[in-house]
């Protein structure tokens, strides 16, 4: 998370309850995250990253109401996601929008505003406070990627199960996992890692 956006949050910042959703698989995979309103469309991106279990090595674009934001300079036709708030979407009335991570797996997730609710005394943010299962393996291919490799995993007689978890790099894999104190921690390892402080708001 950038200075710039630290820089414009405070006490008095209204906090955002946003859910994202991994489309196209069922059960979902979800999360529900708390953020200031300030927050830039570059950090969402980083905080959205952390909170689903992403490493962040893919390009990524948010589609909001018709209109794409990325990374200029790295995205053609996109306008700037820093210089776009979240609290700039709100005031749209938009209640809803694409966040696209990967464009060779297009994992599309929807991110809808639920509500806004006023900073807890003692709280950090951003955080995430609720979510179920875990997330895909990065490079897997995808939504039909991630279903063949579930239903390989699933079946100990599998030819390429061997094959599939030494890929992964684990003895298992449990696409039910999931673990809120972990996510939280991947949140503030993201935002150390960008040069800032682990939350963008810590109020008294």
């Amino acid at each position: 998370m950038t200075r710039a956006s630290l820089s414009k949050s405070s006490a008095g910042d209204a906090i955002v309850s946003l859910k994202v959703t991994l489309q196209g698989l069922r059960p979902p995979i979800w999360r529900r995250i708390l953020v200031p309103a300030s927050i830039r469309l570059g950090d969402l991106s980083e905080v959205i990253q952390a909170a689903m279990g992403w490493d962040g090595g893919h390009l990524h674009s948010f589609t909001i109401a018709g209109r794409d934001y990325g990374r200029r300079g790295v995205l053609d036709d996109v306008a700037d996601e820093n210089r776009t708030t979240l609290a700039g979407v709100v005031k749209t009335g938009a209640k809803r929008f694409t966040y696209t991570y990967d464009f060779g797996d297009s994992w599309d997730h929807v991110v809808t505003i639920e509500n806004t609710e006023p900073v807890k005394p003692g709280q950090s943010y951003p955080v995430c406070v609720a979510g179920k299962r875990n997330c895909p393996p990065e490079d897997c291919g995808g939504i039909w990627g991630y279903a063949e490799l579930l239903e390989i995993l699933a079946d100990p007689a599998h030819p390429e199960r061997d094959e599939r978890l030494e890929w992964l790099g684990e003895d298992d894999f449990d696409p039910q996992a999931f673990d809120i104190e972990l996510t939280n921690h991947l949140l503030a390892i993201r935002a150390a890692r960008s040069g800032s402080p682990s939350r963008a708001v810590q109020t008294p």
